[in-house]
């Protein structure tokens, strides 16, 4: 990544060491509609050159994570010209709550908002600094809105019994760990929408939760050392059963993307 948002899209996909990736095709979806935002057109061939490099890749080392987490993790980054760079690593863990700072989110401008774009180390120095601070993530405000975190989205449960996300439209990134396991959250019983969350929200929270590739969902004790609601509660538990299921079914080879 070069600092320029426009010279390449990427995601951080889950990979199983071997030949299949956590919901390859809902990451190329995402890949091929944050690349138009950006400006450019991918290879339709895409998912064949992703495989084709994903055979050369090699496991770099020993995975140190439990059953509720994808044991590697591949960096898949393309840029306009159509060259792909997959870069394995380890995926690591997480402890029972995590714990949050806050910071301002970056801006850029309308149509790169939002998407995995070449211009990430401000995302870099979040999580540095989250680690200065001897906190897990950071989350990213806009003014007092949450719109983002480091390698996660943050999911709240309000006292209406009704989940929410930060909206895409306002900077958000459109999460497909969300994607997979929405479903499964609202079959638990709980509504799940997008919404402006605002400071308001987040104190009066029941519950909040982080959703990630690498970290799939993990539950939220505090931000800037408030804690808020009651960790582990029923959107945790609905988000963390669907997500599980989806570690059991979602792993895809390129045949299961052709078939």
């Amino acid at each position: 990544m070069d600092g320029d948002p426009r010279s390449e899209v990427f995601t951080t996909i889950a990979w199983d060491g071997e030949t299949r990736l956590l919901a390859a095709d809902l990451h190329i979806a995402r890949l091929f509609r944050h690349a138009e935002r950006l400006g450019f057109n991918l290879p339709v061939n895409l998912p064949e050159i992703i495989f084709e490099a994903l055979s050369k890749c090699e496991i770099p080392g020993e995975s140190v994570v439990g059953e509720n987490q994808a044991p590697f993790l591949i960096k898949l980054g393309i840029n306009p010209n159509g060259e792909i760079q997959l870069i394995p690593r380890l995926n690591g863990k997480w402890p029972n709550q995590i714990t949050a700072i806050s910071l301002a989110a970056p801006r850029w401008e309308g149509a790169v908002r939002g998407t995995k774009h070449g211009d990430w180390a401000p995302y870099f120095d979040a999580r540095e600094i989250a680690k200065e601070h001897g906190a897990d993530i950071s989350l990213l405000f806009d003014e007092e809105s949450l719109v983002d975190g480091d390698r996660c989205m943050p999911v709240l449960l309000d006292n209406d019994g009704i989940a929410y996300y930060p909206k895409p439209s306002e900077g958000a990134l459109d999460s497909v760990t969300l994607e997979q396991i929405r479903e499964g959250i609202e079959e638990a019983g709980v509504p799940i929408r997008e919404a402006r969350l605002t400071l308001p929200m987040l104190l009066r929270a029941s519950e909040m939760i982080v959703l990630g590739s690498g970290l799939g969902v993990q539950a939220l004790g505090e931000i800037d050392g408030r804690v808020i609601g009651q960790p582990r509660g029923r959107l945790y538990q609905a988000a963390y059963n669907a997500w599980m299921n989806r570690l059991q079914t979602a792993w895809m080879s390129l045949e299961d993307l052709e078939a």
